[in-house]
């Protein structure tokens, strides 16, 4: 359940933080290349295609990288130590 949940968190954090890079990415896109603003082109250009696109691969990005990472026993959690307390002890 722990893993799901680390998942989830993942991919609404990578939605969110992808969405604001490729907002930045588009942003840059427009000035760079000098983009017209006829009729809000460039505002379309930015919130339609690079915004959605940012928000998708860190979406993605983020529940990879949140999965692998809960999925990953961790040597210093507190589960991890009591069992080992619990192991050494019956010896």
């Amino acid at each position: 359940m722990k893993v799901a949940l680390l998942i989830l968190l993942g991919l609404v954090l990578g939605l969110l933080g992808g969405g604001a890079l490729g907002l930045g990415a588009g942003v840059a896109w427009v000035e760079f290349f000098r983009t017209t603003n006829f009729e809000g082109y460039s505002a379309m250009l930015v919130f339609f295609t690079f915004t959605p696109i940012g928000a998708l691969l860190g979406a993605v990005a983020g529940a990879i990288l949140f999965g692998i990472v809960a999925s990953r026993p961790v040597e210093l959690s507190v589960e991890h130590l009591q069992h080992r307390d619990r192991d050494t002890l019956r010896r």
